[in-house]
């Protein structure tokens, strides 16, 4: 997978931001040799310009020149420690750097807040994604299992983005919150009127932040999001906490042949179910069931993934 193109970051000098303009538009029409001879010229004059050294990392790497990439995108990412355009990601794809690197609150932010308008479109209609349904199905089996009814109390959904997963549990719910990182995923969310409370924040600090208010929720989801997020251990030990004693933690991820977390070319994150079950078992929670399906394809091939349901150990 090649680096995409950047979004536009002013240099603070005009006659660089043209030329970088220049270059963005030479590459449009499939120039791209043009494209990094304009971008040099670009980071010549502004050698602080990030943004124009990560869009020379993704024309080099067209034109097949990794190492050219590798430098081009290095120099992003020392220049800016936020990653907003992802550089470390390119660089652990090119195989240099980290091989499964964290991504940053400001990259996954950006990333959303550009995607929030064609977010459920491309999702649903082009990627096949059928995640909500298929955790819906996976929890409503272990409830029946358990013998009791598909109905809670408190549900709180993270990641929720446009509220996909919510309209699908929303029914069986009486509560309904929401987290999100990106603003313009929950103005979407807001939209439609099915969350009783959204909250924009990094997942992690709303977990902590809602242990701290001792609220406790009967189901916690979170489906398509931790494609986001290589280390889930954290995450998920936060997220117990909030789990009521006969509660469910549920969600999906993309999983991979070989051992713990794989940072796939599509630039999302693969665990391996070994990974997923011992982190489970770290955080004090059992398997109540798991289910190898895809939950989305790729260029029409479906991507293999896990569907998890969990729930608080009865071990001592």
């Amino acid at each position: 997978m090649t680096a995409a193109a950047p979004l536009f970051v002013s240099s603070g000098d005009l006659a660089a931001d043209r030329r970088y303009q220049w270059a963005l538009d030479h590459a449009a029409r499939g120039d791209f040799s043009a494209a990094a001879d304009i971008l040099l010229q670009t980071v010549e004059l502004v050698p602080g310009f990030a943004t124009a050294w990560f869009a020379l990392g993704a024309i080099r790497d067209r034109l097949g020149e990794r190492d050219a990439a590798i430098a081009a995108f290095d120099k992003a990412q020392r220049l800016d420690p936020e990653d907003y355009h992802g550089a470390r990601l390119q660089l652990a794809r090119l195989g240099a750097g980290d091989t499964a690197p964290a991504m940053t609150s400001a990259y996954v932010r950006r990333l959303f807040d550009q995607y929030a308008t064609r977010f459920e479109t491309s999702l649903v209609e082009r990627l096949d994604y059928c995640g909500p349904a298929l955790l819906r199905e996976a929890v409503a089996a272990v409830m029946w299992r358990a013998g009791r009814p598909l109905r809670f109390g408190a549900m709180l959904d993270l990641g929720c983005g446009t509220g996909l997963a919510g309209a699908a549990f929303r029914p069986f719910a009486d509560s309904l919150v929401g987290v999100d990182l990106s603003p313009a995923m929950i103005a979407q969310a807001r939209a439609k009127g099915q969350y009783h409370r959204l909250v924009t924040a990094d997942v992690l600090d709303a977990l902590k932040a809602e242990a701290g208010q001792q609220t406790r929720y009967d189901l916690v989801i979170a489906a398509d999001v931790f494609v986001y997020v290589n280390e889930l251990g954290p995450i998920v030990d936060a997220a117990a906490e909030l789990v009521t004693p006969d509660g469910l933690f549920a969600f999906t991820v993309e999983t991979h042949a070989g051992a713990a977390i794989k940072l796939l070319p599509t630039l999302r994150y693969g665990h391996a179910e070994d990974y997923v079950r011992e982190v489970l078992r770290k955080a004090g929670l059992a398997v109540a069931r798991i289910d190898r399906k895809p939950i989305r394809s790729e260029k029409a091939v479906p991507v293999d993934s896990l569907v998890v349901v969990a729930q608080p150990s009865t071990d001592a």
